[in-house]
């Protein structure tokens, strides 16, 4: 765990020494500050005290943010040579993979705890019920975790960061419309299987509040899925080299 720790900062801290964390910050919380404040069906002609607005926005934002912050990742490592080296330390490649997965979720949870003030602030408008709030940011946490797995997968089968991230985005629209258009054209048991690969109405029920654990079960198969591929190509080319 210390191992997973240490490679956590290392990535994070990197983020922050060049302008990777605070482009995606800045843009982040302009995209989402505008269209929830400002745009649109903004919380103001909702008349009503939540955070729906944000949720929504946030949910496509963040899909599209993720894929450029993942792309890097492995592919980087890859194309320099550097992957190599780092197998050669007492370090495994699911410690790798688990550690580059830490510190991507954590540079999202800052994303999130700088959205704070939009909770205080319609807080102050009116009665907000805080248990569907919280669970509409564990929402986008789970969303974001499963989005950042199929990315460091992307980044892991290839050493090109462009092709990395147009991979991860053609994985992801899989999982954020197209099981959802597949479901709508079928019925029976197709449609409901569809249906249940797309994230849309797993993350759609926590954000309303309810936790339910077949979407918790969801969210984290996808992700062991989608980790455990990307170490198992890390050590076959391990193995190759």
């Amino acid at each position: 765990m210390n191992k997973i720790w240490i490679i956590a900062k290392k990535e994070l801290g990197s983020f922050f020494d060049s302008l990777t964390a605070y482009i995606m910050l800045v843009a982040f919380l302009g995209f989402s500050g505008f269209f929830t404040w400002l745009y649109g069906a903004d919380i103001f002609l909702r008349n009503q005290a939540d955070l729906q607005v944000f949720f929504n926005i946030a949910y496509w934002t963040l899909f599209f943010f993720i894929p450029a912050i993942t792309m890097r990742m492995l592919a980087e490592e890859n194309k320099t040579g550097t992957m190599e080296l780092l197998l050669t330390k007492p370090i495994t490649e699911w410690q790798v993979v688990f550690g580059k997965f830490t510190a991507c979720l954590l540079l999202i949870l800052i994303a999130l705890l700088l959205t704070l003030p939009y909770y205080l602030t319609v807080w102050k408008l009116g009665p907000v019920d805080h248990g569907a709030t919280l669970t509409g940011y564990l929402g986008l946490l789970l969303m974001s975790a499963t989005y950042i797995s199929i990315g460091l997968f992307t980044s892991s089968v290839t050493s090109n960061q462009i092709v990395a991230f147009l991979m991860a985005l053609l994985i992801g629209l899989f999982f954020h419309i197209i099981f959802d258009v597949l479901a709508h054209n079928f019925t029976g048991g197709m449609g409901t299987f569809f249906a249940y690969l797309g994230v849309s109405s797993h993350y759609e029920s926590i954000s309303r509040g309810v936790i339910d654990s077949k979407d918790l079960v969801y969210f984290f198969s996808v992700i062991f899925l989608a980790l455990v591929s990307s170490e198992i190509v890390l050590s076959k080319r391990n193995l190759a080299d």
